[in-house]
C-alpha cells in the first residue's frame, strides 16, 4: 500500500481577498515531490482556500494512487482539528468544503498533522505563485514554478545548529548527546545506555553519565569533550528549583474561558480555596519550600497566600509572573472566540508573535517577559527551593524553554488546576523538568 505526505495551504490578500491555494504530494522516504497543484480562486477567506488547498492535495493524492495512505500535513490548525474531529465545523462556506475533503479518500486513510508555518514553505509558496497570477489575470502554470526548488533550500538551511539562551535546553542536550554518542564506538556497546539513565537527571547529571562511559571504557576524554565554552563539568551544585504553582479554580475555570491579566481579577471559588488548602499540605509534606513568590492577580496571591500561611512564609509579588492579557477574549470561552474571532485566533493559534483581538499579549512578548523574569529570579535565588504560583502560560512556557521545545509546543501541554510543575536550574546554564501537572494532592 503506496504511502503519500500532502502539504497544503492557502491565503487570501484582504481576507477576503484575491485568494489562491497550494498543494504539493510527497514521497516521505526520499522527500521527492510527486505532484504539485496551486489555483487562483478569486475572492475569498484564508479558510476557504485552505480547504481548497486540502481537496487538491488529496484529490492529486488520489489520482495517483486510489489506495494510498496519507498524512496530510498543513500550518492551519482549523482545518487539521475539524477534519480530525475534534472541532465542530459551525461556519456555513466550511461544511460543504469539508464533507467533500472527506469523501475523496476513505477515512482510514487519512490522518492530519499541525505544523508550523516555517515547515509548509511548499505549499505556501504554491499558494502565493497561484495568487501573483491570478493578480495577473492568469492561472498558475506548473511549468512557471519554483517552489520545488525554494522549498528544497529552504529545507537545507532548516537545521542550524542547537543553541540558545540560559536556562533553554537544546544546546546542553545537544552536548551530552553528542559526548555519549562519541563514547558508543569504543564503549562495548551495551551498557552505554545503561549508564546514561542511571545518571543524576539533568545536564549535570548528563555530563558526568559521558564521563562515566569514557572512563569505563578506558578511553581519555579527547575525543568525546564537550567544546571549549559549553561550561560542562562533572558537580554543578546544588540547583536553583523552581516549583511551579498554578493557582486554584476560580468560576471561570470549569467553563474553560479566557482569564488572562486584562479580564477582571476573579478570586478563588470555593473549590479553588479547598484546592489551595489540600496544596498547601502537601507542600509542608514535603518540607522542601524556602520562599514563595506570587502573581499580582488575585487568584494566586490567594492560593499563595494559602500555602504561605501553612508553611511560615512570606509572599513576595511578582509582576512579571502574570498571565498574558487576552484582550477582547477575555472571559470567553474558545468557541466563543472562534465564532466572534475567527481570523485572529486561527493567526493566534498559527504563530506566536499573533496577539489576542484588542490589544492582547502574545505568546512572543510573554516568552521575552518570563525569560528576564526568570533570570532574575534565578539570580537573587541560586541554590533554593522557590515557589512560583502563576497561571497556565508562565508554567508551560518555562517548561517550554527548559525543554527546549517549539512554540507549538505550549498548545500540547495538559496544566490543571492547583497542579505541580519544577524545573531545576544549574550553574551551567542548562534546565532539568522534574514534574509536570502532578495533581496527585487533589485526589
Amino acid at each position: 500500500m503506496p504511502r503519500f505526505v500532502v502539504e497544503a495551504d492557502g491565503g487570501s490578500r484582504g481576507n477576503p481577498g484575491p485568494a489562491g491555494y497550494g498543494a504539493v504530494v510527497l514521497d516521505p522516504a526520499s522527500g521527492e515531490t510527486l505532484a504539485e497543484r496551486a489555483e487562483y480562486i478569486g475572492v475569498a477567506t484564508n479558510n476557504v482556500a485552505e480547504y481548497k488547498g486540502l481537496i487538491a492535495g488529496l484529490t492529486a493524492a488520489r489520482d495517483l494512487a486510489p489506495d494510498a495512505v496519507v498524512l496530510v500535513r498543513m500550518d492551519s490548525k482549523l482545518v487539521v482539528e475539524q477534519m480530525s474531529g475534534r472541532w465542530k465545523i459551525k461556519h456555513p462556506d466550511m461544511k460543504p468544503l469539508a464533507a467533500e475533503a472527506a469523501r475523496i479518500l476513505p477515512r482510514a486513510q487519512v490522518t492530519y498533522e499541525w505544523i508550523p508555518r516555517e515547515r509548509n514553505k511548499h505549499a505556501d509558496r504554491l499558494a502565493n505563485e497561484a495568487m501573483d497570477a491570478g493578480k495577473r489575470g492568469e492561472q498558475w502554470e506548473p511549468s512557471a514554478s519554483s517552489a520545488a526548488l525554494d522549498a528544497s533550500a529552504a529545507r537545507a538551511l532548516s537545521t542550524p545548529p542547537p543553541s540558545g539562551p540560559p536556562g533553554d535546553a537544546a544546546a546542553g542536550a545537544a552536548a551530552a548527546r553528542a559526548a555519549l554518542a562519541a563514547s558508543r564506538g569504543t564503549a562495548a556497546g551495551a551498557g552505554a545506555d545503561t549508564l546514561f539513565a542511571e545518571a543524576e537527571p539533568g545536564p549535570a547529571g548528563a555530563a558526568t553519565a559521558a564521563a562515566e562511559v569514557r572512563d569505563r571504557a578506558g578511553h581519555t576524554a579527547t575525543a568525546a569533550a564537550p567544546a571549549a565554552g559549553q561550561g560542562w563539568a562533572p558537580d554543578m551544585g546544588a540547583p536553583a528549583t523552581f516549583v511551579l504553582l498554578r493557582h486554584g479554580e476560580t468560576a471561570l475555570t470549569p467553563q474553560k474561558r479566557f482569564s488572562g491579566s486584562g479580564g477582571s481579577d476573579p478570586e478563588l471559588s470555593p473549590a479553588g480555596r479547598r484546592q489551595a488548602a489540600a496544596v498547601a499540605e502537601a507542600l509542608a509534606a514535603r518540607g522542601t519550600v524556602q520562599t514563595v513568590i506570587s502573581s499580582p492577580l488575585l487568584r494566586c496571591r490567594e492560593t499563595a497566600q494559602a500555602v504561605a500561611d501553612r508553611l511560615g512564609l512570606d509572599v513576595t509579588v511578582e509582576q512579571g509572573l502574570r498571565e498574558v492579557d487576552f484582550g477582547a477574549w477575555e472571559s470567553l470561552t474558545f468557541a466563543e472566540v472562534q465564532e466572534r474571532f475567527p481570523d485572529d485566533l486561527q493567526a493566534w493559534l498559527d504563530s506566536p508573535k499573533a496577539a489576542p483581538t484588542g490589544g492582547g499579549e502574545s505568546f512572543a512578548a510573554a516568552t521575552r517577559r518570563i525569560s528576564a523574569t526568570r533570570d532574575r529570579l534565578l539570580a537573587e535565588h541560586a541554590g533554593r527551593t522557590v515557589l512560583l504560583v502563576t497561571h497556565v502560560t508562565p508554567v508551560k512556557i518555562l517548561v517550554r524553554l527548559a525543554l527546549g521545545a517549539p512554540p507549538e509546543s505550549l498548545f500540547r501541554m495538559e496544566l490543571s488546576a492547583a497542579s505541580l510543575s519544577a524545573v531545576a536550574y544549574y550553574a551551567d546554564g542548562n534546565a532539568s523538568v522534574r514534574l509536570l501537572n502532578d495533581t496527585s494532592h487533589l485526589r
